[in-house]
């Protein structure tokens, strides 16, 4: 009989700090999903900057892509 109540008594405990760490997430505000946005648009534009850059140095050495 000890054993089944130590089980169930780890087992309430293991529930318990789960509980308690789905309630600690921080949900993501409105400024954190802006700043995200922010990021994705910069890699876009830096992306196409990059190749932007590759057609001019191709354009300079003669190459057509």
């Amino acid at each position: 009989m000890w054993n089944h109540g130590k089980t169930s008594g780890t087992a309430l405990v293991i529930g318990a700090l789960l509980v308690a760490l789905a309630g600690c997430q921080k949900q993501e505000g409105p400024a954190e999903k802006a700043g995200k946005e922010v990021d994705k648009a910069a890699q876009t534009v830096g992306k196409q900057i990059e190749k932007a850059g590759e057609s001019v140095q191709d354009a300079a050495k003669g190459e057509k892509k």
